[in-house]
Formats: structure tokens, C-alpha cells, sequence
């Protein structure tokens, strides 16, 4: 089932989401990698197993297997981190800032695809995830690589509007 045929199931008053799904996929300013990884990075990073296994779908026939095994890899790493340092950033005890975290993230230093993809996804989970720290580090990898600012965003759009299909899928 393709995402769009995913979000069509959604009740009438999501309307606006599935709508805001078939932009997504039109959606130019992200290169097919990018769109596709995000949106596959997003589902896993949902644990919305429904939506997991439409995103698969969908993105199989336009992602290399080393693209896929990246996006999945952002979602499964930032589901850690994402916790871990907005704990960091939340805590009002500043020490553990200064403590090292002692958690494995090889991954992030070589995901197997292009570095500023792979921080995109990151990105777009650690929006979906609601970690502040974890977005600001990786938009400033991005900034830093020459990402423009509609690029970013849009990742984060993705992450909106999977994030939101999850939730309105689940309960409907």
C-alpha cells in the first residue's frame, strides 16, 4: 500500500493531513533521497508499525538499500538520543552537560550514505521527537554543509505530517 492509499483511510476530519501527504510526495525542493529517506526515517521514528510498512513501500522502489538501512538507522539512533539529551537539555542540574554520555552513536559518523543526508533524517526524527538540542546540533551540521533553509523546514513538514498520520491512523 503506497502512503498516499495509507493516508486515504484517514477519517474525514483529517482531510488536511491527507492532504498535506500527497504534497509531501509532489514536494521538489528535496532531492528523491532526501524526500524519501525522511519519510522513511519518520516512520520508523513513529514505532507506528502500519504507517512503517506503507513508508517501505513507498520508498523501496526509490532509495538505494545503503539509503533505507540509513534512514532506519536515524530513527533507531535518535530514538536514544533524542531522549538521552533532551533529558540533557531539560534537566535544571547543568552537570550532566558536562558529562560524557557514554552512549554508542557509530552510526552518525558513518551512516553509509552522504553525512548531510543522514543529518537531515536525524533532523526531521529529533522535530517528530521534540528534542531541541538534537534539532539545533544537527540544522547547525546542516547549516554548516550549505542546506538551505526551505530544505530544512521541509524535512521538518515531513516529520508534521508522518508524525500526525501515526496518530490520527492509530486512533481512527
Amino acid at each position: 500500500m503506497s502512503l498516499k492509499e495509507f493516508a486515504g483511510a484517514l477519517p474525514d476530519f483529517a482531510k488536511d493531513i491527507r492532504l498535506n501527504v500527497g504534497s509531501l510526495l509532489n514536494e521538489t525542493l528535496l532531492s528523491d533521497q532526501r524526500k524519501y529517506g525522511t519519510l522513511l526515517a519518520c516512520a520508523h521514528g513513529s514505532g507506528y508499525k502500519p504507517l512503517v510498512e506503507a513508508a517501505e513501500a513507498e520508498c523501496a522502489p526509490k532509495l538505494s538499500p545503503e539509503a533505507a538501512t540509513a534512514a532506519r538507522a536515524a530513527a533507531a539512533i535518535m530514538a536514544m538520543n533524542n531522549v538521552y539529551y533532551r533529558f540533557v537539555h531539560l534537566a535544571s542540574n547543568p552537570e550532566y552537560g558536562n558529562l560524557p554520555a557514554k552512549l554508542r552513536m557509530n552510526v552518525i559518523g558513518a551512516p553509509g550514505i552522504d553525512k548531510v543526508d543522514f543529518e537531515l533524517f536525524s533532523l526531521a526524527v529529533s522535530a517528530m521527537n521534540g528534542c531541541g538540542m538534537c534539532i539545533d546540533a544537527h540544522e547547525n551540521v546542516l547549516k554548516k554543509a550549505g542546506v538551505p533553509a526551505e530544505q530544512i523546514q521541509s524535512a521538518a513538514r515531513i516529520a508534521s505530517v508522518m508524525k500526525a498520520v501515526a496518530t490520527v491512523h492509530a486512533i481512527a
